[in-house]
């Protein structure tokens, strides 16, 4: 498992990916085709620059394909859900967020009335 913090570079060449994971350049460019979540930079040259971020979708890739067993269809349903799932989590996280700060400004409301008079 590689975690985001180990990757210290802003970018990886496609190579570097490859190594990571012993699989073929290939292989990384079927799944950039495959699975439209994988877009790397491209310099004018035409070369492949993978971000952590890439490298952490190439990883979960890799255990749905390799490890769980998945085929790519269900790789595909995998990741979409998981997108689906954080999605909801976020928003709810941004109501409980929203809901707190009412709640604090209220006490501070009530605390400034009561102290004004």
């Amino acid at each position: 498992m590689i975690a985001k913090e180990n990757l210290t570079k802003l970018y990886y060449s496609i190579g570097e990916v490859a190594k990571m994971f012993h699989l073929n350049p290939s292989n990384i460019r079927f799944w950039e085709k495959e699975f439209s979540q994988l877009q790397p930079k491209k310099n004018k040259k035409g070369d492949r620059k993978f971000s952590p971020d890439d490298i952490l979708l190439i990883q979960r890739i890799y255990q749905l394909t390799h490890e769980d067993g998945f085929t790519l269809e269900g790789a595909k349903k995998a990741l979409k859900h998981k997108t689906k799932q954080t999605d909801s989590a976020e928003h709810l996280t941004t109501e409980i967020g929203v809901e707190q700060a009412i709640s604090q400004l209220e006490a501070i409301k009530f605390k400034l009335l009561n102290w004004k008079g």
